[in-house]
């Protein structure tokens, strides 16, 4: 699995309707054949920045999702609404998708 985390940082006055500009991108991306999760969180410390976790399928897919056209407007819409160049985390894992964590699991309620 490729499995990719990218922070963004968007400008104050467009951090609410972050979600709206990439909308469309999003639901493309997730319509990949070989997207596993492209999931968006918000920082609870900085409203402006935002989080994407993304997962594929394995290198082939993650070229296949640079190469679509969705890809490039998406950077488009989003290059006049960020307001520092992304940070990212790139790396190639043998897992493939999210795995149960061991050390916590859910108890009745007292």
């Amino acid at each position: 699995m490729i499995f990719i985390a990218v922070r963004f940082t968007v400008r104050p006055d467009r951090a609410d309707d972050w979600l709206d500009v990439v909308a469309d991108f999003t639901r493309a991306t997730r319509a990949e054949p070989g997207n596993l999760f492209y999931d968006w969180s918000r920082s609870v410390d900085d409203p402006c920045v935002y989080t994407l976790l993304e997962g594929f399928a394995d290198a082939e897919a993650g070229a296949a999702h640079v190469a679509a056209p969705h890809f490039a407007a998406g950077l488009a819409a989003m290059a006049p609404v960020i307001a520092t160049t992304p940070e990212i985390i790139h790396v190639d894992t043998p897992q493939q998708g999210w795995a149960a964590m061991a050390e916590l699991t859910p108890v009745d309620a007292p």
